[in-house]
């Protein structure tokens, strides 16, 4: 349940960051809700990575750092797996 609400996160995160390609589709209702659920998390990253001209990879490091929390949950659920075992 909780690697698919990632999965899920991580899709959103994906078309958040394609949004950014069209001009104006942050004003629609799709770009709005993923501003309300995508920025708080990548806004975490954008104090800490500068960008790099006009590009910031702050969306980059942000997903693969849920990549890296993703694989901390699989660590701990096995071994709370193999524990009650």
């Amino acid at each position: 349940m909780i690697l698919q609400g990632i999965n899920l996160y991580r899709i959103a995160l994906v078309v958040y960051f394609l949004l950014s390609w069209m001009p104006g589709a942050y004003q629609s209702k799709l770009g709005q809700f993923l501003i309300r659920i995508c920025e708080p998390y990548v806004g975490i990253f954008r104090q800490f990575v500068p960008p790099i001209g006009m590009i910031s990879l702050a969306g980059i490091v942000a997903f693969f750092a849920l990549r890296f929390i993703e694989y901390g949950v699989t660590a701990v659920f096995q071994l709370v797996f193999n524990l009650l075992i």
